[in-house]
């Protein structure tokens, strides 16, 4: 089955789910794009994948817990698996930091590499890693851009503090 990528309309603007004969296997953020796919394009299953992960998404973006996730294709090593299950543990306002979730998967002092699973994360939003912030309770970074960051924790009711640059002598 060739992989399908279809709209998901919100308040916050329309994201991107891609699929394949897995399950969802991608989530991008909204950007002026080209959808691909339609429903009408698509089997059943997908279109019943497309409908549970639409559910879940404006779950998320109204800071709830999550409803049923279709199945998940997520291509990442052992150890971004790893990370991205810790994640999905995390529920909504509930944050720790790059260094706690490295000590949680037995791996202490990989906080940077825990940092790089976040930036790798193919599904944000749904699999939080919004909810991952530097020490201190610093934002830190976040592929999909600060600005989403911001937005998903606010929706959370998350306080954070924003990491300023190091001065330069």
């Amino acid at each position: 089955m060739r992989p399908f990528v279809l709209p998901i309309e919100t308040s916050h603007g329309t994201f991107v789910a891609h699929y394949t004969e897995k399950g969802l296997s991608g989530l991008d953020f909204p950007r002026a794009r080209k959808v691909a796919s339609t429903p009408a394009d698509c089997p059943r299953e997908i279109v019943e994948w497309h409908s549970l992960t639409t559910k879940a998404l404006a779950a998320a973006l109204h800071g709830k817990p999550l409803p049923a996730l279709p199945p998940l294709e997520m291509a990442g090593s052992d150890f971004q698996k790893s990370v991205w299950a810790v994640m999905r543990k995390l529920k909504p306002g509930e944050t720790i930091s790059y260094g706690e979730l490295a000590a949680k998967i037995g791996s202490p002092g990989a906080a940077r590499a825990v940092g790089a699973a976040c930036g790798a994360n193919p599904i944000p939003v749904l699999i939080p890693c919004h909810r991952i912030l530097a020490a201190n309770g610093k934002l830190g970074g976040f592929s999909g851009g600060l600005d989403w960051k911001k937005k998903l924790l606010a929706i959370e009711e998350v306080g954070f503090e924003l990491l300023q640059p190091l001065p330069r002598d």
